[in-house]
């Protein structure tokens, strides 16, 4: 039975899909905790409500971000989790921190990956004119947003599209495509070759 740990800063719609697909599809797998930085993100009410232990680490008690890092990972390594899911979690990490979780953390990009790292990126899809925008899981590097992709989800770019609808069709897509990627992990399915993600077919029946 995996552990998972979820990183939110927020409402942490993402963190609730991922709760309901683990309980609703029967993973191998156990939530044992959602992390945030900071206190009033609505989604810890959520975990609570869900029997998942919760916990703040305040990134704006600390004076760097080595120091907030250092916190956060020996709140996360209580738990001894074998995947992080940042799902929503609004913080650079530092090389230092990635690199201990490395191959062991996961992020939903609402782009796809390559383009338009960073933020803003449905304003970014809009200006470039793009047919098709989405979003990407993958693996979390020291380099933002450009870790190995384990999976995508695309959407048509719609006449009169502005950020808030482009964004909104974009998040429904986010809602099926994280848990389903973190499946893959969860079922020891996912290894990386050369940078890239490759999937193992199902040994299910």
């Amino acid at each position: 039975m995996k552990k998972i740990v979820i990183l939110i800063s927020g409402r942490g719609s993402n963190m609730e899909a991922v709760v309901h697909a683990a309980r609703q599809e029967q993973w191998p797998a156990r939530i044992v905790a959602v992390i945030s930085n900071k206190e009033e993100a609505g989604g810890l009410e959520f975990a609570r409500s869900h029997g998942i232990a919760t916990a703040v680490v305040p990134n704006k008690a600390y004076a760097s971000r080595e120091a907030f890092d250092a916190a956060l990972q020996e709140a996360i390594d209580v738990f001894a989790p074998d995947l992080v899911v940042l799902a929503g979690f609004m913080r650079i990490l530092t090389p230092g921190f990635v690199a201990h979780y490395e191959g062991r953390m996961l992020n939903i990009h609402p782009s796809l990956l390559p383009l338009f790292p960073g933020l803003h990126t449905h304003r970014q899809a809009l200006a470039a004119g793009v047919a098709r925008h989405g979003a990407s899981v993958h693996f979390v590097t020291a380099e933002l947003d450009h870790g190995p992709v384990v999976d995508q989800a695309a959407v048509d770019v719609m006449p009169g599209d502005t950020e808030d609808t482009l964004a909104a069709r974009v998040l429904v897509q986010e809602h099926q495509l994280y848990p389903r990627a973190i499946r893959l992990f969860i079922e020891d399915r996912l290894s990386i070759d050369n940078g890239l993600v490759r999937i193992a077919e199902s040994t299910a029946s």
